[in-house]
């Protein structure tokens, strides 16, 4: 604990110090701005003073803005105000003091020219956050510019409507003259600055050439001052070629010192009245100080560009050499094989890592060994390689590549057909090759798996198909061609609509939407296929991918007709009568209930007739129970044919039979339906070569409101016993309620 507490006060002291040194650099920084700008102020003005001449070139701005676009946005408040200190100052010993022209008029061209500095440096930083080796310097060259054109303007028209206002001079006079020295100023001696703040050392020249820029140097500057030492002819062009010289020695800084002298001794000897603008007739000093600045602009605007495009052009090689470095070093040492390959199939350059990949040396893969391809891939190579130098397109292929060691190895080669590094006018091949037989091998074991997985799925006695979210068919095993004779892959890629038709989709559709809501639903349904109805039984899984989003859902898909006809087979079976096909004592049971529960309701009355067969046991006795079946389901066959169709007819077991009657409005109509019964059985029967007369007794019982099934039944049955009493052969119609 109070190892970590030291550690601690350690570094915040530490922090401290950091912190305290910083603000003593940025302190000595400033200070050295604040001497500059002084110094550069002091100079213009004394000189115009005592020359009687216009500023010729105005230093000062261009100082600070090469001192700002050098250092972090940070420290531009510090910066600017040592800046405008050293204005201020340098104002007063220009102007001898500022008691001759006030306070208000120094601090309000102070403004002017912060305004001028802060606009090209804020356009150039925010283009360009960081200026070094690697910028684009022609670009930079357009946007400084241009951002120093408008600066100027702006703060000519500024400067200009000040001192109009504070001395009444002439506007569009001081503008004009404010505008070129300003303009030549930002150009030349923010150049000069900046490049001075970032080349630091490198301003004296590169180690090993700095006498030679020396050499140069002074053999330019005794060229200027031999140029303007005389006044007797217009030798200002031979200074071109020399400051071009330099240019192109020795780059940005040949140009920012060239410049810096030639722009000194032009403003001095034009001050003092020497050099070759006394040739101008009539010579004055304000045409002498244009003339300079023009002269100073041409000098700039011709060897600025070849110095910003020299920059460029070596930032470009530059990058391609790295470019060219870095791609050799990623070729020889990467573990895919990489080949430069020429039209004749020669190797003009092979990576290291083919002895890796395939055992094989450099200098032993470097011919072209077509041997190598396995057998049944070397055709299938071959087309690809002449299919690429056909088209030009990139081809990825997939090949077999035979190791020293004999045995084969899966490649996956990207080739590109691309201009030869070394071999002008002509194309070569970009080859990356890599071993891929681990994933082939996954591949195949992925293929003999889904086979497996295909048969299995193909000859399980169910549809199973997947449906993605769009409801579209995306797999369909085998089976669905037992039920629907359909292939699956006519199916896959088609959305269910489309495969289930109009009729079964709307049926299909809410169950589709709750599966891709991740609900499980399972559901029947009908569909007709090859002019048979199927019953099936689906049941719809939400699916989700890996990461567990949603994939649409699985639809496991039984036919269960036969389950259907078993159900319908029983239900047949537990509610009518094998024997004669008419409804058995439960149904009758069932619908009878129901019968009397709606008669209640309706208050209308209902018919119970029960039948008998008038001594059925000797036709049993006589005849076999062969003939008597017979004899029931004949009976039944009649019974039905006489009562209406809307009526119940029921056999309650051995010979007796029931018919139930609703909608029955008078007494009259429950004695003709008896009557149709009895009399149905006025033919004889006849039962392999036996003509049988059969009659029957009924009982029937017409009741409004009964009460309940058990007195109807009741009912009907006493009206039986009194048809029986009377010698059978009859009937007997027992009325209540009505």
């Amino acid at each position: 604990m109070q190892a970590t507490r030291t550690f601690r006060h350690v570094m915040a002291m530490h922090d401290i110090h950091q912190r305290r040194h910083a603000r003593l650099a940025l302190l000595a920084e400033s200070a050295g701005l604040f001497a500059a700008v002084l110094v550069a102020v002091s100079y213009s003005l004394l000189l115009a003073r005592h020359t009687g001449s216009v500023v010729t070139i105005w230093i000062t701005n261009g100082i600070v803005l090469g001192a700002l676009l050098a250092v972090q946005r940070s420290k531009w408040p510090a910066y600017l105000v040592a800046a405008f200190l050293g204005f201020l100052a340098g104002q007063h010993i220009g102007h001898g003091g500022l008691m001759g022209q006030g306070v208000a008029l120094p601090l309000a061209l102070g403004l002017t020219n912060g305004v001028e500095i802060l606009t090209v440096a804020t356009v150039v930083r925010h283009v360009f956050p960081r200026i070094a080796d690697d910028t684009r310097f022609l670009l930079l060259g357009r946007i400084a510019l241009g951002s120093t054109l408008v600066a100027c303007v702006v703060s000519a028209l500024l400067a200009a409507t000040i001192q109009r206002a504070a001395h009444g001079q002439p506007f569009w006079i001081t503008a004009d003259w404010w505008f070129r020295a300003h303009l030549l100023g930002m150009v030349i001696v923010g150049t000069l600055t900046l490049v001075a703040l970032l080349q630091r050392r490198r301003m004296l020249g590169r180690p090993g050439r700095r006498l030679l820029m020396l050499r140069d140097i002074v053999g330019l500057t005794a060229i200027t001052a031999a140029v303007f030492a005389q006044s007797s002819f217009p030798l200002l062009f031979v200074v071109f070629a020399p400051l071009l010289y330099v240019v192109f020695q020795h780059r940005f800084p040949g140009l920012v010192i060239g410049i810096a002298l030639i722009s000194l001794i032009t403003t001095a000897a034009t001050a003092l009245g020497t050099g070759p603008f006394q040739l101008i007739v009539p010579s004055t000093p304000s045409r002498q100080a244009m003339l300079a600045q023009v002269y100073l602009g041409v000098l700039c605007i011709t060897a600025l560009p070849v110095a910003l495009a020299l920059a460029d052009r070596r930032r470009l090689a530059r990058r391609v050499t790295e470019s060219e470095s870095r791609y050799r070093l990623l070729a020889d040492y990467a573990s895919d094989l990489v080949m430069r390959i020429a039209r004749d199939g020669s190797r003009r350059y092979v990576s290291p890592s083919v002895h890796d990949l395939l055992g094989w040396e450099v200098h032993e893969f470097m011919p072209y060994r077509a041997e190598l391809i396995h057998p049944d891939d070397r055709e299938r190579v071959a087309a690809a390689v002449q299919q690429l130098w056909e088209t030009r397109r990139p081809s990825l292929t997939q090949y077999r590549l035979q190791r020293r060691s004999g045995d084969y190895i899966w490649i996956e080669a990207l080739v590109r057909v691309v201009p030869s590094l070394d071999q002008p006018g002509e194309m070569e091949l970009i080859y990356t090759g890599r071993d891929i037989t681990e994933a082939m091998e996954a591949e195949q074991a992925l293929a003999d798996s889904e086979k497996r997985l295909r048969t299995i799925t193909d000859n399980v006695p169910a549809v199973i198909a997947h449906i993605d979210a769009h409801e579209r068919y995306t797999f369909v095993n085998g089976y669905v061609r037992e039920v629907t004779g359909g292939a699956p892959e006519d199916m896959v890629g088609r959305t269910v609509e489309e495969i289930r038709g109009p009729v079964l989709y709307p049926v299909l559709k809410p169950h589709i939407e709750r599966a891709l809501r991740g609900e499980t639903d399972t559901f029947e349904y009908e569909a007709e296929y090859a002019g048979r109805r199927h019953h099936f039984q689906t049941t719809y899984l939400p699916a989700t991918t890996g990461n567990g989003q949603p994939n649409g859902f699985y639809a496991l898909t039984t036919e269960i007709t036969h389950i259907k006809q078993a159900e319908q087979q029983l239900s047949y079976l537990a509610h009518y009568d094998v024997l004669t096909g008419i409804a058995n004592r439960r149904y009758f049971s069932e619908g009878i209930n129901m019968a009397v529960h709606h008669a209640a309701i309706a208050n209308s009355p209902l018919l119970v007739m029960l039948i008998d067969i008038d001594h059925f046991k000797q036709i049993n006795d006589t005849y076999g129970h062969a003939a008597g079946d017979a004899v029931l389901s004949e009976i039944a066959s009649r019974l039905k044919a006489s009562i209406r169709k809307t009526d119940l007819l029921a056999r309650l077991g051995g010979d007796e039979f029931v018919v139930l009657c609703d909608d029955i409005d008078s007494q009259s109509v429950a004695e003709t339906l008896a009557q149709k019964i009895t009399r149905a059985m006025d033919a004889p029967i006849v039962t392999g070569p036996h003509r049988l007369k059969v009659t029957l007794s009924v009982g029937a019982a017409l009741c409004r409101d009964a009460g309940s099934v058990d007195a109807l039944m009741q009912k009907a049955d006493e009206a039986l016993y009194r048809a029986k009493e009377r010698g059978r052969a009859c009937y007997e119609l027992s009325v209540t309620g009505l």
